[in-house]
């Protein structure tokens, strides 16, 4: 059979789960993915993934690359494998592409979406998909402030202090505070498109913005912590269950 390389996009609840990547003596999304594919196409098939999503972070479409010499049609994959996963990760799509793709080299944007509730009472129905704020926070001034992170600009300030990457420069395509009126309450989305994201950039960045929202920064103050490259200069990590990886471009 000829070598394929085929495209998987995939969704996953990470809350039970130690991020994307593969690591010794934790459950990741990453071997999930993995062990399931070797069960239909094989004991070395390789499962590549685009963004490394952290501990207990969603996705609904996060994209990984396998490299096969099988003939279970393309077409058929994604609900073969998902058949052989785990009930909170699912294969969305399987699609053939050339060989030679680069699956992290040839991405032009991703989009996080971080949800956050607003309200006295734990919304205990979605505890596992969002961060749980009791005050409801300005977002005319999140906004606000989210604007001066759009375009190219080093955030070293908003990655973990883990992240060891020597280039800390990204382009942010968009970066929106929205808000919205539900029979469960108030909601609040803030959704980061860009080239790449440091290690807890996004994270980091909801946590900035929330102390905007809460009135204890000026929106100014987030072109400050952009200039310092000091992640000590940026507020506290807002929690990973309220982050989904929504797409991811080409």
């Amino acid at each position: 059979m000829a070598l394929r390389n085929v495209k998987l996009t995939i969704a996953y609840d990470g809350s039970d789960y130690h991020g994307w990547q593969i690591q010794p003596g934790f459950t990741t999304i990453q071997e999930a993915v993995q062990d399931a594919a070797r069960s239909l196409l094989g004991p070395n098939v390789r499962v590549c993934g685009a963004s490394r999503t952290d501990a207990g972070v969603h996705a609904l479409g996060q994209v990984a690359l396998i490299q096969i010499d099988s003939p279970v049609p393309t077409e058929n994959l994604a609900r073969a494998i998902t058949d052989r996963l785990p009930d909170d990760i699912a294969i969305v799509k399987a699609e053939e592409v050339r060989i030679g793709f680069d699956v992290i080299g040839d991405v032009t944007s991703k989009l996080y979406r971080y949800t956050i509730f607003c309200g006295p009472t734990r919304p205990v129905l979605y505890r596992r998909y969002c961060w749980h704020v009791p005050s409801r926070p300005d977002t005319a001034a999140m906004n606000a402030g989210a604007q001066r992170l759009v375009g190219e600009n080093d955030f070293k300030s908003f990655a973990s202090a883990a992240d060891s990457r020597t280039d800390s420069v990204r382009t942010v395509f968009r970066c929106d505070v929205t808000e919205a009126r539900k029979d469960d309450g108030h909601w609040v989305y803030v959704e980061v498109e860009g080239d790449g994201f440091l290690y807890n950039m996004v994270r980091n960045i909801v946590g900035s913005l929330m102390e905007v929202g809460l009135g204890r920064w000026d929106p100014l103050r987030i072109s400050r912590v952009l200039a310092a490259r000091d992640r000590t200069a940026a507020g506290p990590i807002a929690p990973p269950n309220g982050l989904c990886l929504m797409w991811i471009k080409y």
